[in-house]
C-alpha cells in the first residue's frame, strides 16, 4: 500500500521515493516489504499542470523493480504527486506462513504526531478486524510484557538494528516510506513515527504542509505481508501497489485467494452444509466466505502467474558454510557489458524478492545468510533476450 506503496526492496524488493535532495530513486531494502508516501492527488485535484512523467529502466534491468518516477506538479499550490509501480505477485514464492490461527499482537510504542494513544488503538483493531472477518484468523491484543505473534511499533529513522542488520532497511523521515513489515513468523510491523498518522482518508494538509497518513489502510496492508502476502496482480485490491492510489481499502476476492492458497480453503463450522441450503452462499457471502468457503465454491483456481522451472547448470559450485554466515553470490560481469538480464533461482524455482531473515536480491548479486531454510542449489541466468549469455550455480551446504 502505499503513500505510494513501497515493496521492499531494490535488492529486490524495490521502492519509489517521493522528491526530495536525499532521495536518488530506487532503494533497496531486504527482507521485508514496505510502503512509500502515498498519494491520490489526482483523484482529488487532476494534474493540471500535467507532470512530466519519467519512464524507467527496469526494461532494461532484471527482473527487480526500479520505479517510475513522477515530478511534482508545477507551481507552488500543489503537493508533490506520488510515483506508480508495477504489479506484483499475490504470495510469497517460499510459502512463508503461520502454523496457527489465533494470532496475538502487542504494540510496543504509539505515534508523536496528531494520533493518539486511543486512536491508534482503534485504528489497528479495524485493520485486523478487516482480516479477520475474511479469513481464518483472529486478532487479540495483549500487554507490552506478554509474548505475541505479532509486535508493533512506531519508529524514527534508526530503530531496532536497522543500521547493523543485512534484512532491515532503517526509516527516512517524512514522506518516505511510511511502513515495513516482516513475513512469518518474524510478526514485526514497524510505522515511521515521523510521518503524519491519522483515522481518515489520506490526504495533504495545506495548513500544516505535509501529508496526513491513514492509519487503518497502510495497517491492513501491511498485515497482509504479516501474514504472507506479496503485492497483487489486482488493481482492485487491498495489497496492490498503488493501493493507495486507486483508492482501495477493502479487502477483495485477491488476497482471499492468496490466503486460501497459503493457508488451505476448507469449512470452519459444521453447519456450512445446513446454511448453504438456506441459501446463505448468496443471501450472505461475506459470513459463508470467512466460515464456509469450500461449501459456498468460493475456492477457485487461483489465478496466479506460474513460472518455468529451470535446471541449474552443470558446472555447479559446493560451499560448505558455517550457520548464521552471509553468503553472496555474484552473477554481474556480463550483464553490464553486454546489457543483459540476471535471473536468480533457487531449486529450480524462480526468486523475484527478498526474504525476511533468509535472503537479499540485487541486479548482479545475491546474499543469503546461511540456515536449514537456505541450503539448496542456487543459479543465475544471464539472459538478452531469448539468448543466454551466461549461467553460474552453487550448491550451499550447512557445516554440521
Amino acid at each position: 500500500m502505499d503513500q505510494v506503496e513501497q515493496l521492499s526492496a531494490n535488492r529486490r524488493k524495490s521502492f519509489l521515493s517521493v522528491d526530495k535532495k536525499k532521495s536518488k530513486g530506487c532503494r533497496t531494502i531486504v527482507g521485508f516489504l514496505c510502503i512509500f508516501p502515498a498519494v491520490a492527488l489526482l483523484a482529488i485535484v487532476g494534474d493540471p499542470a500535467g507532470a512530466a512523467v519519467q519512464k524507467s529502466q527496469e526494461d532494461a534491468t532484471s527482473p527487480g523493480l526500479h520505479g517510475v518516477r513522477v515530478s511534482a506538479l508545477h507551481g507552488p499550490a500543489f503537493p508533490p504527486r506520488p510515483p506508480a509501480r508495477r504489479k506484483r505477485y499475490t504470495i510469497t514464492p517460499g510459502h512463508l506462513k503461520w502454523d496457527h490461527f489465533n494470532l496475538t499482537y502487542k504494540i510496543l510504542s504509539f505515534p508523536r504526531n496528531l494520533i493518539s494513544a486511543r486512536d491508534t488503538r482503534r485504528g489497528l483493531a479495524a485493520a485486523f478486524r478487516m482480516w479477520s472477518e475474511v479469513s481464518p484468523f483472529s486478532f487479540r491484543e495483549v500487554p507490552r510484557h506478554v509474548a505475541s505473534d505479532l509486535k508493533i511499533g512506531f519508529y524514527s529513522i534508526n530503530h531496532t538494528d536497522c543500521l547493523e542488520s543485512l534484512i532491515h532497511h532503517c526509516f527516512d523521515g517524512t514522506t518516505g516510506e511510511l511502513a515495513h513489515a516482516f513475513f512469518p513468523p518474524n510478526g514485526e510491523i514497524h510505522f515511521d513515527d515521523h510521518e503524519y498518522w491519522i483515522l481518515g482518508n489520506t490526504r495533504f494538509s495545506w495548513k500544516k504542509g505535509v501529508w496526513l497518513t491513514d492509519l487503518v489502510h497502510v495497517a491492513a496492508h501491511e498485515i497482509g505481508h504479516a501474514l504472507g502476502l506479496m503485492h497483487s496482480l489486482n488493481p482492485n485490491a487491498l495489497m496492490h501497489i498503488n493501493a493507495t492510489l486507486t483508492g482501495k481499502k477493502t479487502i477483495s476476492q485477491d488476497e482471499v485467494w492468496g490466503i486460501h492458497r497459503l493457508y488451505g480453503c476448507k469449512d470452519r463450522l459444521f453447519m456450512c452444509p445446513s446454511w448453504a441450503q438456506k441459501g446463505f452462499c448468496e443471501k450472505r457471502r461475506k459470513l459463508m466466505k470467512k466460515h464456509c468457503p469450500s461449501t459456498c465454491d468460493f475456492c477457485y483456481e487461483f489465478p496466479f502467474p506460474t513460472v518455468p522451472p529451470t535446471l541449474p547448470p552443470p558446472r555447479t559450485k559446493t560451499k560448505t558454510v558455517s550457520e548464521g554466515r552471509n553468503v553472496t553470490f555474484r552473477c554481474g560481469q556480463k550483464i553490464i557489458h553486454k546489457k543483459g538480464k540476471v535471473y536468480w533461482y533457487k531449486d529450480k524455482e524462480l526468486l523475484e524478492y527478498s526474504y525476511p531473515g533468509y535472503l537479499s536480491l540485487s541486479e548482479d548479486h545475491m546474499s543469503i545468510i546461511a540456515n536449514a531454510i537456505n541450503e539448496g542449489t542456487y543459479t543465475c541466468i544471464v539472459k538478452k533476450k531469448e539468448r543466454i549469455l551466461t549461467t553460474y550455480s552453487w550448491r550451499i551446504r550447512l557445516k554440521h
